[in-house]
C-alpha cells in the first residue's frame, strides 16, 4: 500500500498544479525529492573531539525518528574561533528518499508539529529561490518515538524539503495542500 501523502499527491496535488500554473508536461511537474535532516553538534565537541555520550544519542535520535541510518558529517576547514579543526566530526546528517521520506514526512505533519510548544504556524519565508524549503525543530522530543526521560540533553535538528522541477510558488502550494501550517497571511 502507497503512502497516504504519496497518494494525496498524485491523485490530487498533481490536478490542482496542472490548474493553477499551467503544467502540461507530467516530466515538468515539481516533485519532493528528499527530505534531508541535520543536527549539528558543535557545542557537544570537548577539547579536539565530540562528546561520545552526546554522539551515540543523537545518532540513536535520528534512528528512531527516521528508521534510517544516520551518517557523520566533518568538518571540511579548520575554524580556530569555533575550537574546530579540519576533519572533526560535527553534525550528524539523514537523507530520506521514497517510502521512508512519506512516511516521516506524514509523522511530521500529523505527530510532530501538533506536539510543538506555543506553535503559531510555519514561516513562509524560509524558502530557497529554488523551490526549496528548511525548517529547524528546536528539541527531538517533539517526535513521539524519542523517549525524553532517558535523554541526556536536548538538541534541535534542521528539516530540508528538497524539489525537483520547481520555483518558490510551486513549492508553497505542494506544502500547502499536503497540510503543512504556514502563518497566515494576516499574522505575518
Amino acid at each position: 500500500m502507497p503512502p497516504r501523502l504519496k497518494e494525496k499527491f498524485d491523485t490530487q496535488i498533481v490536478d490542482k498544479l496542472k490548474e493553477q500554473f499551467s503544467v502540461k508536461n507530467a516530466m515538468a511537474m515539481p516533485r519532493l525529492d528528499k527530505i534531508v535532516i541535520n543536527v549539528g553538534m558543535g557545542n557537544q565537541i570537548e577539547g579536539t573531539k565530540l562528546n561520545a555520550v552526546a554522539r551515540d544519542q543523537v545518532i540513536n535520535d535520528l534512528r528512531r525518528i527516521t528508521g534510517q541510518q544516520p551518517v557523520m558529517c566533518k568538518a571540511k576547514k579548520s575554524v580556530s574561533n569555533f575550537k574546530v579543526r579540519a576533519g572533526m566530526e560535527v553534525g550528524v546528517m539523514v537523507t530520506l528518499r521514497g517510502v521512508r521520506m512519506w512516511e516521516f514526512f506524514d509523522r511530521l505533519l500529523t505527530l510532530a508539529i501538533p506536539r510543538i510548544k506555543d506553535f503559531r504556524g510555519l514561516s513562509d519565508k524560509a524558502f530557497d529561490g529554488r523551490g526549496n524549503y528548511a525548517m529547524g525543530v528546536d528539541e527531538q522530543g517533539i517526535f513521539p518515538e524519542v523517549d525524553m526521560a532517558n535523554a541526556k540533553f536536548a538538541h534541535g535538528m534542521n528539516v530540508n524539503f528538497i524539489f525537483t522541477h520547481s520555483d518558490n510558488d510551486k513549492s508553497m502550494f505542494v506544502l500547502r495542500e499536503m497540510g503543512m501550517p504556514f502563518t497566515r497571511e494576516d499574522e505575518n
